[in-house]
C-alpha cells in the first residue's frame, strides 16, 4: 500500500512526556508538572470570565495591549517583546527564525526535554553538553562545544529539571567566549523563584549583549499554565524575525486578558511565590536532613538523582498519593506544592532511604 511519507527526522524525535495526571476519581497531590499549586486570583478569574464572551472572535494577533504591558513591566520597548503560546512555542519560533537546515544548536543535558524536539523540528542538529553532577550547567564546556556551524546556544536558568541557576560571573565569561553572531537564548521560565544573589540578571545581560534573547512565561509564577502565554525579549530585528515565524493568533483572547490581569496583580501573585519559595526551602531542608544529596534549586521544584531507580521511586510515591516526574535512568523531579504534599513526600522519601 502506498502511503504518504513522514519526515525522516520524526522517526528519531523523542516524545515529550507530560507529568502524570491524577486519575479520575482518585485523590493525590500532583507534583509532576511544575505547576503553581494556587488557583488563579479572583481578579484573574473575572478577566477569564469576561473574555469568554468574545471567544467567537479572533484574538488580537499581536497581543498589542499585553505586549505593551509586558514591556512596561520589564523596562523595555514593545518592539522588543514577542508573545506566543507558552515559552516552548516561542522557542520554536526563535529557532525557526534563526536556524537553517543542518545548523547546530548547543544545549545542556539533562535540561528541558522540549529542547531536542524543538531543535529537530527546526531542521537543526542538537549538540548536547552534559550537566554537572551538582546539577549545574557546564558553561565552559558549552562554550567549547560551539563550532562554525553553531547558530544558537540554549541556557536554561534555573535549569529544568535539576534546579540550579547560572551565576553572573560564569555567564559573563561564557558570553565573552561565544561569538557575537551566535544567538544565546536565556530560558528564564522560573526566574521569579530565584533568590540566589549571585544569579545573573537576565534583563541586564540582555541590555549589554545584542545576541541574547530572553524567554519567559506566565505558566509558573503567574499560575496560567492552562492558558499557554509566554514571550521572548529580543532586539527589534530579531524580534521581528521571531514574530514573522510565529503562529498567527497564537495567544488566545482569554490568555491575553488573563495575563494582563495577572500583571496588574503582580504584587499579590509574588506573595504566593514567596510562599512557594518558603515551601521549597522546607522541602530541600527536609530531604537533606534525611541524607539525600539535592542540588540547590532556584525554581519551584527539586531534583533527586536516583539514576536507574527513578521510575521505582515515582511508582512508590504514586502509591502513597504523590505524583512526581521520573526521568528514566537519571532522576526524579518533584514540584513544590501544598504543605500537606511536602509532608507526605518527606515521609515516603525517608522510608525509601530506610529500605
Amino acid at each position: 500500500m502506498t502511503r504518504v511519507p513522514l519526515r525522516k527526522a520524526l522517526a528519531d524525535l523523542p516524545p515529550y512526556v507530560p507529568g502524570a495526571r491524577v486519575p479520575v476519581g482518585a485523590a493525590a497531590f500532583k507534583l509532576s508538572s511544575n505547576e503553581n499549586p494556587y488557583p488563579p486570583l479572583p481578579s484573574v478569574v473575572l478577566a477569564i470570565s469576561d473574555a469568554a464572551e468574545d471567544v467567537n472572535r479572533y484574538p488580537d494577533m499581536y497581543a498589542t495591549e499585553l505586549t505593551a504591558a509586558i514591556a512596561a513591566s520589564l523596562g523595555v520597548a514593545p518592539e522588543n517583546v514577542v508573545t506566543g503560546c507558552g515559552s516552548v512555542a516561542v522557542l520554536g519560533h526563535v529557532l525557526t527564525a534563526v536556524c537553517e537546515p543542518g545548523d547546530e544548536v548547543v544545549l545542556p543535558w539533562r535540561s528541558f526535554e522540549a529542547y531536542p524536539i524543538a531543535v529537530t523540528l527546526a531542521g537543526a542538529v542538537g549538540v548536547q553538553v552534559p550537566v554537572g553532577d551538582d546539577g549545574r550547567l557546564d558553561l565552559e564546556a558549552m562554550a567549547a562545544a560551539v563550532t562554525p556551524r553553531t547558530k544558537v546556544v540554549l541556557v536554561c536558568t534555573p535549569n529544568n529539571p535539576t534546579g540550579p541557576a547560572v551565576h553572573a560571573d560564569e555567564l559573563a565569561s561564557f558570553l565573552e567566549a561565544v561569538p557575537k553572531d551566535v544567538l544565546v537564548v536565556l530560558d528564564e521560565a522560573y526566574v521569579e523563584f530565584v533568590r540566589d544573589p549571585q544569579v545573573a540578571d537576565g534583563l541586564a545581560v540582555f541590555a549589554d549583549h545584542p545576541n541574547v534573547v530572553l524567554l519567559r512565561t506566565f505558566s509558573k509564577a503567574f499560575g496560567l499554565a492552562g492558558l499557554r502565554v509566554g514571550y521572548a525579549v529580543a532586539r527589534p530585528r530579531l524580534a521581528g524575525g521571531i514574530r514573522a515565524a510565529s503562529t498567527p493568533f497564537g495567544v488566545s483572547h482569554v490568555g491575553q486578558l488573563a495575563a494582563l490581569a495577572s500583571l496588574r496583580a503582580t504584587a499579590e501573585l509574588l506573595t504566593r511565590v514567596d510562599a512557594i519559595v518558603a515551601e521549597r526551602t522546607r522541602l530541600l531542608g527536609g530531604l537533606r536532613a534525611q541524607g539525600w544529596t539535592v542540588p540547590d534549586s532556584q525554581a519551584n521544584f527539586v531534583w533527586l538523582a536516583l539514576g536507574d531507580h527513578a521510575s521505582a521511586f515515582a511508582e512508590r510515591t504514586g502509591r502513597a498519593g504523590v505524583l512526581v516526574r521520573p526521568f528514566a535512568g537519571d532522576g526524579v523531579r518533584i514540584s513544590v506544592g501544598e504543605p500537606e504534599a511536602t509532608d507526605l513526600l518527606l515521609e515516603v522519601a525517608a522510608e525509601w532511604l530506610a529500605r
